[in-house]
């Protein structure tokens, strides 16, 4: 069983650094075409101020030039899914869960192990870079096929973005997750929630130990429960 949660637009660098690993020849290629911009072009190409595009210009040749400093790939992000991630003070059965279940979805790195160390970068797959002439998207789509082929249960809390990365025969192993919240009796989805309940959810994951769907239906979390009349085979949903 494998958990997948995309990668997130905060980073937090304030952390202590862990050793670096060589990029696998996927990264690489991604590198190598992002290494050919300008930081006046990272501007354009990123659609962000200029001193922000020199931040990242800088982390790029970093990364090059193999001087980048590497963290913790679930210590690094801190977008609102992140934050509400227990992620300090984990016991050792809870860290165990987390480095045997839980993968992290990048568009530089691929599909890693959630303590993979990485280094800061801003990619995402709604960003045109042709990589070889292909897309994002259809780059990296061999290697996101092959990190999922052992697994015959994969629960995605994706983003659409990074869930269509795999091709469909994975897409239709996956179980996925809808978060809501009554308000006056009218369900509520958006984002803030979503992403919210996503790290509320991985949480209750990793304190119960559960690798099984029915398991999951037993859940009750942060306030959410399952609800059976809202949900499908394949997709379960849980109100607040």
């Amino acid at each position: 069983m494998k958990i997948l949660i995309p990668t997130a637009k905060e980073m937090n660098t304030s952390l202590p650094t862990v050793k670096a690993k060589p990029l696998c020849p996927e990264s690489q290629a991604v590198l190598d075409e992002l290494t050919i911009y300008s930081a006046q072009e990272l501007e354009n190409f990123y659609k962000i101020s200029a001193e922000k595009a020199q931040e990242e210009y800088e982390r790029i040749q970093a990364l090059k030039n193999g001087t980048a400093n590497s963290y913790p790939a679930l210590q690094l992000f801190d977008g609102l899914m992140y934050r509400n991630i227990k992620r300090d003070n984990l016991s050792k059965v809870e860290q165990a869960y987390l480095e045997k279940h839980l993968m992290i979805t990048s568009a530089l790195y691929g599909v890693i192990p959630a303590f993979a160390p990485i280094a800061p970068h801003r990619l995402d797959f709604m960003m045109k870079l042709k990589v070889r002439g292909k897309s994002l998207t259809k780059h990296w789509q061999a290697a996101y096929e092959e990190s999922m082929q052992e697994e015959s249960l994969i629960f995605s809390l994706l983003s659409s973005e990074f869930e269509t990365v795999f091709p469909k025969e994975v897409r239709e192993q996956m179980v996925t997750f809808k978060f809501m919240e009554d308000r006056d009796g009218k369900l509520k989805v958006h984002s803030t929630i979503s992403k919210k309940a996503r790290g509320a959810f991985l949480i209750a994951l990793m304190e119960n130990q559960m690798t099984s769907v029915e398991e999951i239906k037993k859940l009750s979390f942060a306030g959410f429960h399952y609800r059976e009349d809202l949900s499908t085979g394949k997709e379960l949903a849980f109100v607040k």
